[in-house]
């Protein structure tokens, strides 16, 4: 497809969506057909998964070349990015507790 043909695509984002969701540590695993990135925010000694995104191997491909781009842009423009330390301590997934 052209830029002449390309359409514009409106894109709604559901009210709880708008603000995002914030999070300081990802895990990412896969299968064959997909991978899972889980966005946690860790606080105290405490993780929470704030959101889960499952996508197909061609459109992670896509979505890393895009973060690249974006990273090498950010760090031309404003300065180098230090890397965070990983969070300590040994992850596993709980399901939540009943009241």
């Amino acid at each position: 497809m052209t830029q002449q043909e390309q359409q514009e695509i409106k894109v709604i984002a559901p009210g709880q969506l708008i603000g995002g969701v914030y999070c300081n540590f990802m895990q990412v695993s896969h299968s064959k057909e997909e991978f899972i990135m889980d966005f946690l925010m860790f606080h105290r000694g405490q993780g929470a998964l704030t959101s889960r995104v499952i996508m197909s191997p061609g459109h992670m491909k896509r979505t890393i070349a895009a973060l690249q781009n974006n990273l090498k842009k950010y760090e031309s423009e404003i300065g180098k990015i230090e890397e965070a330390p990983p969070p300590k301590g040994k992850l596993g997934f709980q399901p939540p507790k009943s009241s």
